[in-house]
């Protein structure tokens, strides 16, 4: 009896011990859990809230309109049109990489596009939405809603892309969008942009970046678990882009670029009196409308491997030997420093001996007897070899600079060049040698060292014809709020004059009337009934004389040996309206390729009706010159 009441004593003892244990287990597992609690409610809680909100409400960007590009009559130029665009938040899904191969497979793209658009957020713990494909078709848009919810943040929305009606017709000039890189989003000048943004990449897309992105509106959203919204609670509109308006004749420039079909290189049409851009060509182009939605590789791989260069802007970029357009600068510079006057003759036998050199002129059998007014209208070399061997390499550069060349045009383009004016001194530093006299007669004939941009050839035809003005190229006429206010206008700008008087300006401007409309003058192809047009051929050599005739007798004579072909010129002659450079690369002769251009577009621009260019018929010994 003693002995069970024992072990009933011992087993009452032992539960009370295991119960008392578990009494403060429990208590230690309940005062842990206040704690907690107390530290998620009362230390955290408005951290936790703050964090429970952003999972239950979103602010979603907006992006805006972007603001139109127009030409001077007010037809667009580059414009929107509705898309369907694909957005995605990763930090919505519980396995973003995963999704994001769902998500590639549904859009039909690889999956390392998707990966690569979403890397600015991918990794980020904060909800970010990131666009990944943009202007889907509708067979597209039914597969991911038949799917969504497999797709954890990804949304489809109603947008704009970007659209260019006149197509390539200006596409070097006008430029185009492309989404936004993660280099770009570095830049000071991208800090309003977010990834998924579209931000010009060349031309006047770029160049007005800020004006026409506008500014992004927001919407803030209820959103589920699966971060699909669920209601909008607020919303803010956001705000278009400006408009630009540019000095460009869209017509025109459809025209000049026909004109220039099947060739490369360009053409600048300015308005003398201004300097405003009328049309502005470069051969072959691109269509910017492949770039918004992102280029394919094969035809990314297609244009740069093109030898013609269709992503070139040949008119600001392309540098190239202005041949006998620089003529021009030689006769300035020669009637300024009384190197010539308008009785000053030089006899042309058809070379002209220099130490034990001798230099040709494209006519054979020579020019005979001529005047400098003369010289610029059949371009002969000869006359300008004596010219030049008195001026010299450094009074030559001298002017050329007082002319623009050697110079940025200043039009605000990122591509613009600045050719090369050379002189004794550059030669010394470039190559370690000593300027030579047979260089100065090269140069005097824009030969040589020479470099000129189209553009740069426009501007100095342009101040010729205005009587010496040097303008700044104009781009733009303004920029336009939506409602047309006007935020911006431009004015011609003056940047400088030539160096030379107005009564040896009028000798230059007398020869290349002579050049076109005269009885022997090389440019006489360009001639226009009615309107009295005046120029200067042009031919650039590729190779020297010799290697080219080694090369023309060849049966394998390749086209880029063959030399440039130039033709500047204005009209009318007396009230100048335009003033036009075109430079065909391996045109051969200014007289036979540019100028015929040149003719057609200075008829269309001033409405005068042409049927076609008149035969240019060489003499006998005589083949087509400059």
């Amino acid at each position: 009896m003693k002995t069970a009441n024992l072990h009933r004593k011992t087993g009452d003892e032992r539960f009370r011990r295991r119960a008392s244990w578990t009494s403060f287990i429990i208590l230690c597992a309940l005062s842990v859990l206040v704690a907690r609690m107390f530290h998620l409610q009362v230390i955290l809680g408005h951290h936790m809230r703050r964090l429970s909100e952003n999972n239950r409400i979103r602010i979603q960007s907006v992006n805006p309109p972007r603001g139109l590009i127009l030409d001077a009559a007010g037809r667009v130029v580059a414009g929107n049109r509705p898309a369907f665009d694909v957005y995605w938040t990763p930090a919505d899904a519980r396995d973003p990489r995963a999704d994001a191969v769902l998500l590639a497979d549904y859009l039909g793209i690889p999956v390392d596009e998707v990966l690569e658009r979403a890397t600015p957020v991918l990794d980020s713990p904060k909800p970010q939405a990131v666009r990944v494909a943009e202007d889907v078709g509708r067979d597209v848009v039914g597969v991911l809603e038949a799917h969504a919810w497999e797709l954890a943040g990804m949304r489809i929305e109603v947008g704009s892309m970007r659209y260019y009606p006149f197509g390539p017709a200006a596409a070097h000039l006008v430029g185009y969008v492309a989404q936004v890189s993660k280099e770009d989003l570095a830049k000071a000048r991208h800090a309003a942009n977010r990834p998924g943004d579209r931000v010009g990449k060349i031309g006047v897309e770029k160049l007005f970046g800020v004006e026409l992105s506008g500014k992004h509106g927001g919407r803030l959203e209820e959103v589920d678990a699966r971060g699909r919204p669920v209601s909008v609670m607020r919303s803010v509109p956001p705000l278009s882009g400006c408009n630009v308006r540019l000095t460009l004749d869209m017509n025109l420039q459809k025209d000049a670029r026909r004109l220039m079909a099947g060739k490369s290189g360009a053409l600048v049409a300015l308005d003398p009196n201004t300097g405003r851009v009328l049309a502005l060509v470069s051969e072959p182009s691109f269509d910017p409308n492949w770039f918004v939605g992102g280029l394919t590789s094969a035809r990314w791989d297609a244009l740069v491997s093109d030898l013609d260069r269709p992503l070139q802007n040949k008119a600001l970029a392309g540098e190239y030997p202005p041949g006998s357009v620089y003529k021009i600068v030689t006769a300035l510079a020669a009637l300024e420093e009384g190197v010539a006057g308008p009785g000053t003759v030089h006899f042309c036998p058809g070379d002209y001996e220099y130490g034990d050199r001798h230099f040709r002129c494209w006519r054979k059998g020579g020019h005979g007897t001529v005047s400098l007014a003369r010289a610029l209208a059949e371009s002969c070399d000869v006359y300008f070899y004596k010219v030049g061997e008195r001026l010299g390499v450094d009074r030559l550069a001298f002017y050329a600079s007082g002319c623009g060349l050697g110079q940025v045009p200043g039009l605000g383009l990122a591509s613009e060049a600045r050719g090369l004016v050379p002189t004794a001194a550059w030669k010394k530093r470039r190559t370690g040698q000593r300027w030579v006299g047979g260089e100065t007669l090269s140069l005097a004939i824009g030969q040589g060292f020479n470099l000129v941009t189209p553009l740069q050839a426009a501007v100095l035809i342009a101040a010729v014809a205005n009587g010496g003005t040097v303008y700044k190229p104009l781009l733009a006429y303004s920029v336009e709020r939506p409602d047309g206010h006007v935020l911006t206008r431009f004015t011609p700008q003056a940047v400088g004059s030539l160096p030379v008087s107005a009564r040896n300006l009028d000798l230059v401007r007398q020869g290349l009337c002579q050049a076109v409309n005269g009885p022997a003058g090389t440019a006489r192809v360009a001639a226009l009934p009615g309107v009295e047009i005046c120029g200067k051929t042009g031919t650039a050599q590729v190779v020297g004389r010799k290697d080219r005739e080694k090369f023309l007798n060849e049966t394998d004579f390749r086209k880029s040996f063959k030399d440039h072909a130039w033709f500047v010129a204005y009209a009318p002659a007396e009230a100048p309206r335009i003033a036009v450079a075109v430079l065909v690369e391996h045109g051969e002769h200014g007289a036979s390729t540019a100028a015929p251009i040149a003719r057609e577009v200075i008829a269309r621009y001033l409405g005068v009706e042409v049927e076609g260019p008149p035969e240019y018929v060489p003499g006998e010994d005589e083949p087509i010159g400059d």
